[in-house]
């Protein structure tokens, strides 16, 4: 079992794990400690447009200007997640997390965000984990743990984003990028 924290770094689910809401996902990690594991699934677009549950926040959004599922935890909460350029203080209603990345309260009224922000994603729900409950998983052989890139979050396509990332690494990952959907397929 690692004791590395992953804040900050992507999950990629196995070819092993299935399921609508982990099958082939690339999950962001907001925050991770001993305490357990925080993140969104970044390429689970859903079909409702943004303005349906947060009007006002469609125009701020990257496209495409959906909500995305972002894990199977209170899935009837909003969370915003931003980019943030430069390394200044975090603007008004948004909370830094990591490098660029931060959270932003929806709450407040676009104005007040919109122009500091350069990418937004609206998510429902998010994925957590309790203590070594992620540790256990890595170990098992459910998820890679590999580096983000800055347009990861914020993919303008969502759906390529498993095979994106999987194919973008030097080692032997890459490969699993060609791994079909359905194995007896092959």
């Amino acid at each position: 079992m690692s004791s590395a924290f992953h804040t900050g770094r992507l999950l990629v689910a196995t070819p092993a794990v299935e399921g609508e809401v982990f099958g082939r996902s690339v999950v962001l990690v907001l925050h991770h400690d001993r305490d357990g594991a925080q993140g969104v699934v970044l390429n689970k677009p859903l079909t409702a447009e943004v303005d349906s549950v947060l009007p006002g926040w469609q125009r701020v959004v990257t496209a495409p200007p959906v909500l995305f599922q972002g894990g199977p935890v209170s899935t009837t909460s909003a969370l915003g997640l931003v980019t943030v350029p430069g390394d200044e203080l975090e603007p008004l209603a948004v909370k830094r997390l990591f490098g660029s990345i931060g959270i932003v309260d929806l709450d407040v009224p676009t104005p007040v965000v919109e122009a500091e922000l350069a990418g937004m994603r609206i998510f429902a729900g998010y994925a957590g984990w309790d203590a070594g409950q992620l540790e256990g998983e890595i170990g098992r052989g459910d998820w890679y743990v590999v580096d983000v890139e800055v347009r990861d979050p914020f993919t303008t396509t969502p759906g390529a984003l498993w095979r994106e990332v999987l194919r973008r690494q030097s080692d032997s990952l890459a490969f699993v990028a060609n791994f079909p959907d359905d194995p007896s397929m092959n």
